[in-house]
């Protein structure tokens, strides 16, 4: 669980990040939350853009996203999602 300060820290942080993914109409799918699950093996911290064809909101999609790959949901705003998870893979620099 993250507390307000290191969640200041990470939406800081992310905020000079691109989005890594997109997840569009066919919604949270199998394929999806593997590569988010690598992608937050390598980077630890990552955002992701929710499409306007998605049926779901970013608000909606965060908790279930976090829940299935093990992250922190750090923010849910607009059209975009900000996940952290500590990486164990040797040789990273670690964000927080």
């Amino acid at each position: 669980m993250l507390n307000s300060k290191q969640r200041t820290i990470l939406k800081a942080k992310a905020s000079v990040l691109d989005p890594v993914f997109q997840i569009g109409k066919n919604g949270i799918t199998d394929t999806v939350l593997e590569e988010i699950d690598n992608a937050l093996r390598a980077r630890e911290l990552i955002k992701v853009k929710v499409l306007k064809n998605c049926d779901y909101t970013a608000r909606d999609i965060i908790g279930a996203v976090a829940e299935e790959v093990g992250a922190e949901p750090v923010q849910a705003i607009g059209n975009m999602i900000v996940l952290y998870r500590v990486s164990d893979k040797a040789g990273i620099k670690h964000v927080l």
